[in-house]
């Protein structure tokens, strides 16, 4: 192996003359090497070295540590420009570089983090606010002339947003059906009481649980895929292009997947009514023997139809509000890829949010109402 240094002791230091290639292939003969001398001062004159590389340099700075943990006083001399700036780039990010002192944390620390997290939030819900604003006069503005209205792309995101949603909501409103009838029909079989599976599947089911559930798994859906929509078209710049043009984002981007939602929600909702009650008639046959042209006759005596037209009035607020989140959030996302996977999962989390917190607002006003 060959030797990358001369050793040349004068009565005050040890002198190492480094020549040669300091490279990765070269150094490993320079890591393990013992320096046993009696002298504290130690200089390495690099004027000699011919190339060095990333490893090179580390080598030395392994060499310099080393002989200063032992109490030896180190010195570089005769380093070219390029090699004193290799040493200086690794003495920067090396992991043995001292790390800055960190103050210990302190109780008055947590509340100031908790003081910006709420002023974070609060503009954020203001920023919100101001884009349901420009939102709103949007759409005032195309009631107002109703040819800036993009019919075709309302179409569109009808179609992949509501259409396309109905095997989903089936599924998962027929299993709600199953699982309050189900769980009703023990309780009431134990008071002989199994007509009444009729009014507990129909109004629950109607009036909360189908518009609920229908919200959520369309805001799981289409709040994901607005954001993750308008926030690519940012990163490729259409959105700027399109401004260029002189084309408006409100119209747009914003206006039909928002028409498109408010629009079919009510339809998803209805279909997601039908479909509960049908999973209730199914499990109130095969557990409680009352049959299905029993359930609906009194389901159309019992039920009164208020408890769905309320249902169906919350769904377009739903809608709404799925949509507006959906495309704040595609208009947060920066440039970076990173960016769209956060904005989108943050879009899921505040559409599922406020459409639980929209439709326990609407309980709560209604029931005092006396609806």
């Amino acid at each position: 192996m060959v030797s990358l240094f001369i050793l040349e002791p004068t009565p005050d230091a040890l002198h190492v003359k480094c020549h040669g290639k300091w490279e990765h292939d070269t150094v490993s003969s320079t890591l393990n090497h013992n320096f046993k001398t009696p002298l504290k001062n130690i200089v390495f004159d690099l004027t000699s070295i011919d190339t060095i590389d990333t490893a090179g340099a580390m080598a030395l700075l392994h060499v310099k540590n080393l002989l200063e943990s032992q109490g030896k006083v180190f010195e570089f001399q005769g380093a070219s420009k390029s090699t004193q700036g290799l040493l200086d780039l690794c003495i920067e990010h090396s992991s043995t570089h001292s790390k800055p002192h960190k103050e210990p944390k302190r109780f008055s620390d947590g509340l100031v983090n908790i003081g910006k997290m709420v002023e974070e939030y609060w503009l954020t819900f203001m920023a919100f606010i101001s884009f349901v604003g420009g939102a709103v006069s949007a759409l005032g503005r195309s009631a107002v002339n109703p040819k800036s209205i993009r019919f075709r792309a309302t179409l569109y995101h009808m179609e992949h947003n509501g259409m396309y949603a109905l095997p989903i909501i089936g599924i998962t409103t027929l299993l709600v059906g199953v699982v309050i009838a189900y769980q009703g029909a023990v309780q009431l079989e134990k008071f002989g009481a199994n007509i009444f599976i009729v009014e507990m599947v129909g109004i629950a089911a109607t009036r909360e649980l189908a518009p609920l559930i229908v919200a959520i798994v369309i805001a799981g859906r289409s709040a994901s895929a607005f954001t993750a929509q308008i926030g690519v078209m940012k990163i490729t710049e259409e959105v700027d292009a399109m401004r260029t043009m002189g084309f408006g984002s409100w119209e747009f981007l914003v206006l039909p997947r928002m028409l498109a939602l408010i629009v079919s929600m009510p339809l998803l909702v209805l279909f997601g009514d039908g479909v509960a009650v049908l999973g209730g008639m199914i499990v109130a046959q095969a557990e409680l023997g009352v049959s299905m042209s029993e359930f609906l006759a009194r389901f159309q005596e019992t039920v009164a139809l208020k408890h769905t037209l309320i249902g169906l009035i919350k769904a377009p607020f739903f809608g709404a509000i799925i949509a507006l989140i959906g495309c704040y959030r595609g208009f947060q996302i920066n440039s970076s890829t990173e960016s769209v996977g956060h904005y989108t999962t943050i879009s899921v989390v505040n559409a599922i949010f406020w459409v639980i917190a929209f439709n326990a607002l609407f309980s709560v006003l209604l029931t005092e109402l006396g609806w």
